[in-house]
């Protein structure tokens, strides 16, 4: 690109989008790049503070911000996102569709620190929805060396840096669990809390067994939903050390592969994560927390649950810096600390 007084450049070609900002009013170009420089825009261009403007030169070295922005698109997107218009230089990611967000985070951190490039997204492992903004691309300076761009694509490899997992329908069943509930002691206020949690993602609730604290009644509960077709199996209640809670034990009595009974989570400390079968079925002990708690754990681990993305004890482990939720008066889950 070559620099060019204003006032000379009519005819030329600016190689850059030109900006306007009005504050409260407007952000936005008032010419795009490829724009042939005419008379009339010579005063529009000086009230913007433009005295010098870009023109563009041909140089096959060289990238241009638009083109170096499609490249670390390319980089960037599965099959379930669409970009938006290039503007300024930059191309968001857009979701398609409901879905669990992944991120290859050294594949991230590799661009961004190869320099005049970056990579702005939101916090993966959490859920997205169409028309959601992923992320956002583009270089530092209007040009960048077409050699640094070939070493961005040499580590961002085949594979995207952000995947979308859509959401599966699950067939959900529902054991709860407790003396307390099952003798009528008290009212089943847990169930009505859980159902309401799965049909966010689309589930079918396709049976729902009481058991009293016999872990081979419980086992029994569990083995009779899974017979019925039950994809992901959630138990509620009897989750804690105490001698009468007897649900982990019932679980794990079925055979399942327990992950892991606790996470570093609060609320959600006494969760437990366990599959069953070849087809790596979900069984949960939902701990009492989930019951009046707005955000727990629960609310964590359920997107990678119905997007089929099989959550081991390392991945709950990463969930301690973040796990403190605050319980603040105004809930503005996930729009907050809360499992980041």
């Amino acid at each position: 690109m070559k620099l060019m007084k204003t006032v000379e450049a009519v005819g030329q070609i600016l190689c850059h989008d030109i900006t306007q900002i009005i504050p409260g009013v407007t952000k936005d170009a008032v010419f795009r790049k490829g724009h042939i420089i005419t008379e009339e825009d010579v005063p529009v261009l000086l009230s913007v503070g433009k005295d010098h403007v870009y023109i563009w030169e041909n140089n096959e070295n060289m990238v241009h911000e638009n083109d170096a922005a499609q490249i670390l698109y390319d980089l960037c997107a599965d099959e379930h996102v669409h970009p938006s218009p290039v503007k300024e230089g930059k191309i968001e990611l857009i979701s398609d569709i409901d879905g669990l967000l992944k991120i290859d985070r050294e594949k991230l951190v590799a661009i961004n620190s190869l320099g005049e490039m970056m990579i702005a997204s939101r916090h993966g492992d959490f859920p997205v929805h169409p028309g959601d903004k992923i992320a956002g691309t583009r270089i530092i300076p209007l040009v960048i060396e077409k050699e640094k761009m070939e070493r961005a694509k040499a580590v961002g490899g085949s594979d995207p840096i952000f995947r979308v997992l859509p959401f599966k329908h699950k067939k959900v069943g529902i054991v709860t669990t407790g003396n307390e509930v099952f003798y009528g002691r008290i009212q089943d206020k847990f169930t009505p809390v859980m159902v309401q949690k799965v049909t966010e993602y689309g589930a079918e609730v396709i049976g729902h067994e009481t058991s009293n604290d016999d872990h081979e009644r419980i086992t029994g509960c569990i083995m009779k939903l899974l017979e019925m077709g039950a994809d992901f199996i959630i138990c509620t209640g009897g989750m804690s050390v105490d001698p009468d809670d007897k649900t982990p034990l019932a679980i794990k009595n079925t055979g399942a592969r327990v992950v892991s009974y606790g996470s570093p989570v609060l609320p959600g400390a006494m969760f437990l994560l366990s599959y069953y079968g070849e087809k790596n079925i979900p069984i949960i002990g939902v701990p009492g927390c989930a019951m009046y708690n707005k955000r727990t754990v629960l609310d964590l681990v359920l997107p990678h649950l119905f997007a089929d993305d099989i959550v081991e004890k390392h991945d709950l482990d990463l969930l301690g810096e973040g796990g403190l939720c605050l319980n603040c008066p105004v809930c503005t889950f996930p729009n907050c600390g809360f499992g980041k």
